[in-house]
């Protein structure tokens, strides 16, 4: 290695050396990696709000709904979405809406076309058979009363013979009434169950018959028309997916799309456990739009779910909660996304301070860290997404660190000891403390 190599590394050591030791010394005394920034408390209005996004729907639609029939035989279980009209199309009632398939729908019928011809060749053989049957007992019936009246006939000329005669007449004479009054019976018998038999044949028939109609006019159905006028929006499952042009519907969820309402808008949200607690029905909201950037709408709380639920998109269950706007307007979509800042409570008059000012221990007693280098035990009350009440512990003028210190371990001496038996109370905790 030359001496010009090694003089020119010396001097890019020492540079570098140079840099670190300004770069170190901005760092202690302008602040510029570390800036310790303090607050005071402020006393005033404190609101609690509990913020939420949610959806804008509308409160009430008009449902486009599939074939739909009375007839229990025909079952489709999943009828596939061939074309459907882009979301947001304005329709007038009657407009063209969708196209399904009816391909399974179409080979059923035709197997009951084949059905209906069926029955009614057994309609016909059946009526056939009853004309047969019952003209074969007519004849037996008229051939027992050419029996009686031979029988009468022999009777009348045996009247002046021997008594043994007479009585051998008389007796064929009852048994010719006798096989008369069975064949009426036979016939009667058998009258009544040809009816029942025909009867039934036709009952099947005629079922068949309102099944092939009602299969013909459930395939009048697939294409799909607007019962009402309005904007398209595509129809969301209990999954939460849109249906679209691939998608199925099935008899359980007969929905091809919807036709909101848009005079009357909600969004509806979830919460979690713990802020629905303090959501009520009628509370304020403020709600702002992505889509919208500084438009900004008030709505009420008009339902809070009692069950909670488990969404794919929480770790936990969530309480749904819908909201309803005061007014709506032109610009409103139903889809879009809101932000929901729900007033649950304000308080007059109290003492509150951010919330990054708040630290705890490991046993959870709450506190915050004092210019004068203290640490400062606080007794809090409720809060929002920003700030939290101070209920004791600190003065209007106290000045606490907004952050945690440079050096948070030189904070030995702890102040406001006396309020940890209250903390103690309400968080129902009994073990020691770590502020000592």
């Amino acid at each position: 290695m030359g001496k010009k190599q090694i003089i020119a590394i010396l001097v890019g050591a020492a540079a570098l050396a140079l840099v670190l030791v300004i770069i170190s010394k901005l760092g202690r005394d302008s602040g510029v990696a570390l800036v310790e920034t303090y607050v005071t408390p402020e006393i005033g209005r404190f609101e609690i709000i509990v913020t939420a996004t949610g959806e804008i729907e509308a409160e009430s639609s008009v449902n486009i709904e599939g074939p739909r029939t009375t007839n229990r035989r025909i079952r489709i279980e999943n009828i596939d979405i061939l074309d459907l009209v882009e979301e947001g199309t304005e329709v007038s009632k009657g407009d063209y809406i969708a196209t399904l398939d009816k391909t399974s729908l179409e080979n059923t019928y035709k197997d009951a076309q084949e059905t209906l011809e069926t029955r009614w060749q057994n309609y016909e053989l059946a009526l056939l058979d009853s004309a047969v049957t019952l003209s074969n007992q007519r004849f037996n019936l008229q051939n027992s009363l050419y029996s009686i009246e031979a029988a009468q006939i022999r009777l009348d000329q045996v009247s002046f013979e021997s008594p043994a005669t007479v009585r051998s007449a008389e007796r064929s004479l009852e048994k010719a009434k006798q096989s008369y009054e069975a064949a009426v019976k036979q016939y009667q018998l058998t009258l009544q169950k040809q009816i029942q038999n025909i009867n039934n044949v036709k009952e099947r028939y005629e079922e068949q018959k309102q099944l092939v109609a009602d299969y013909a006019k459930m395939l009048d159905q697939f294409i799909v028309y607007a019962p009402a006028s309005g904007i398209v929006n595509y129809y969301k499952n209990r999954l939460g997916e849109k249906l679209d042009v691939g998608s199925s519907i099935n008899s359980r969820e007969n929905i091809v799309a919807v036709l909101p309402d848009m005079s009357s808008l909600i969004s509806k949200t979830f919460v979690n456990e713990i802020d629905v607690n303090t959501i009520d029905v009628g509370d304020d909201v403020l709600l702002t739009l992505d889509a919208l950037p500084g438009r900004r709408y008030t709505g009420k709380v008009i339902s809070v779910a009692n069950v909670g639920e488990q969404l794919a998109t929480a770790d936990a269950k969530v309480f749904e909660v819908i909201v309803r706007f005061d007014k709506v307007d032109a610009n409103l979509r139903t889809g879009m996304t809101t932000g929901n800042r729900i007033y649950t409570g304000s308080y007059e008059d109290v003492m509150y301070i951010p919330l990054a000012c708040v630290h705890k221990d490991e046993n959870n007693i709450p506190f915050v860290y004092m210019k004068n280098g203290s640490k400062q035990i606080v007794l809090l009350g409720e809060s929002n997404d920003n700030s939290i009440i101070v209920e004791d512990g600190l003065k209007k003028n106290s000045t606490i660190y907004l952050q945690n210190p440079e050096k948070p371990d030189k904070f030995k001496r702890i102040s406001g000891k006396e309020l940890i038996p209250i903390i103690q109370q309400r968080q129902g905790q009994g073990s020691s403390l770590a502020l000592n």
